[in-house]
C-alpha cells in the first residue's frame, strides 16, 4: 500500500464548490451589511467580496450584476423585516397597540446593538431611488405596500376592539406611520440614539387615541 496517498496535501487547499449554498448566502450578508450602512450607490463589489473571501469570478457565478446583487439583497432584507412584522403585529395574545409598540421597541433594539450605523435598507434606497437602475422603483414600491398592510391590519384589529376611532382609515394611517418612521430611522442614525424613534412612536399614538 501506497503509505503516500495517506498524507495531506501541501499546498494550496482544495476549491470549494461554486454551487456551495453557504457561499451565496455569506455574499448576501455582506452585501447586506454594506448596503445598511453605506447605500447602493457608494457601495463597491470588492468590499462584499474580502469580507467573505470569495473572488470576482465566484461572486459573478452567483449574481449576473451589481444590480441583480442589489436586488436579491434587498429582497432578502425585505422578507425578513416582514416576518418580523408579523410576529409583532399580528400577535393576537397581545392587544394592538401594544404590538406596535413592541415593534417599536425590538427596532430600536436593533439599531442599538448596531451602533446606529445601520438604518432601514429599504428607506435608504427609497431616498437614493435617483440613483439606482429604475428596475429598484416597482420593487420598493411593493416592499412598502406589504408593510403598510401588514400595519393595517393591526389597526383594523384595534378599531374592531375599540382602541382607536370606528371610523379611522387603517390603510392612510398605516402609510402615514411608514412616511415617518423612515425618518425617524433616519434621524436616529444621525444623531446615535433612539429618541427619535421614541418620540414619532408617541406622537403616532396619541394622535391615534384623539
Amino acid at each position: 500500500m501506497n503509505t503516500n496517498t495517506l498524507k495531506p496535501r501541501r499546498g494550496r487547499p482544495p476549491k470549494v464548490s461554486r454551487e456551495n449554498p453557504d457561499t451565496r448566502a455569506a455574499l448576501i450578508r455582506s452585501g447586506l451589511e454594506q448596503l445598511t450602512e453605506h447605500g447602493f450607490a457608494a457601495s463597491g463589489i470588492e468590499p462584499i467580496l474580502k469580507k467573505v473571501g470569495v473572488p470576482k469570478g465566484s461572486f459573478y457565478h452567483y449574481f449576473a450584476s451589481k444590480e441583480v446583487f442589489g436586488q436579491v439583497v434587498l429582497q432578502h432584507y425585505a422578507d425578513y423585516f416582514l416576518a418580523k412584522l408579523k410576529t409583532h403585529l399580528l400577535d393576537e395574545s397581545n392587544d394592538p397597540l401594544a404590538r406596535i409598540r413592541h415593534f417599536v421597541a425590538d427596532a430600536k433594539a436593533g439599531m442599538t446593538r448596531y451602533q446606529f450605523k445601520r438604518g432601514c435598507l429599504v428607506g435608504n434606497l427609497g431616498q437614493e431611488i435617483g440613483m439606482l437602475p429604475e428596475s429598484f422603483r416597482p420593487q420598493l414600491i411593493a416592499i412598502f405596500a406589504s408593510w403598510q398592510n401588514c400595519l393595517a391590519k393591526c389597526l383594523e384589529d384595534a378599531v374592531a376592539q375599540g382602541q382607536i376611532a370606528a371610523g379611522a382609515d387603517c390603510q392612510l394611517l398605516a402609510e402615514s406611520f411608514w412616511v415617518g418612521w423612515e425618518g425617524a430611522v433616519s434621524r436616529a442614525k444621525l444623531v446615535e440614539h433612539g429618541a427619535p424613534l421614541d418620540n414619532f412612536s408617541d406622537l403616532f399614538m396619541a394622535a391615534l387615541l384623539k
